[in-house]
C-alpha cells in the first residue's frame, strides 16, 4: 500500500506527539517518584532534588506538543493513568488486574479521540 506523503506527515506527527506524552509521562511519574523516595523511603536528599528537578523538565515537555494547552492535557491525563499502571508493573512489580487493563484501554481510546481524530 503507497501512502501519500500527506498521511505520511500525519503518521510521523502522531508518533512524535506520542513520544512527547510518554516522555512527558516518564518525567512526571519518575520525578514523583524520586521524591516519594526522599520523603517517604528515607533516600538521601539529593534524590528528592532530582525528582524535583525532572519534575521540572516535564513543565515544558508538554509546550512541544502541537495542539492547545487544554486538548494536550486532557489527552495527556489519559496518557498519564496508563503510563501510571505500567510504572506500577514494571517498577513496583504490581501486576494490573482486568479493569487496570481494561480503564487503560478506554484512556487511551479517549486520548485518539481527544488529539488525534480528524477535526
Amino acid at each position: 500500500m503507497i501512502r501519500s506523503r500527506r498521511d505520511r506527515g500525519e503518521a510521523d506527527r502522531v508518533i512524535r506527539s506520542l513520544a512527547l506524552f510518554v516522555l512527558a509521562g516518564l518525567c512526571e511519574i519518575g520525578g514523583g517518584y524520586l521524591v516519594w523516595q526522599w520523603w517517604r523511603q528515607g533516600a538521601p536528599p539529593l534524590v528528592g532534588a532530582l525528582g524535583a528537578a525532572v519534575l521540572v523538565l516535564y513543565g515544558f515537555v508538554p509546550t512541544y506538543q502541537p495542539q492547545h494547552f487544554g486538548r494536550v492535557y486532557a489527552a495527556y491525563g489519559g496518557m498519564f493513568i496508563v503510563l501510571a499502571i505500567v510504572w506500577g508493573w514494571a517498577v513496583d512489580r504490581v501486576a494490573p488486574d482486568r479493569f487496570d487493563l481494561l480503564g487503560g484501554a478506554l484512556c487511551l481510546v479517549g486520548v485518539a479521540v481527544v488529539m488525534y481524530w480528524p477535526r
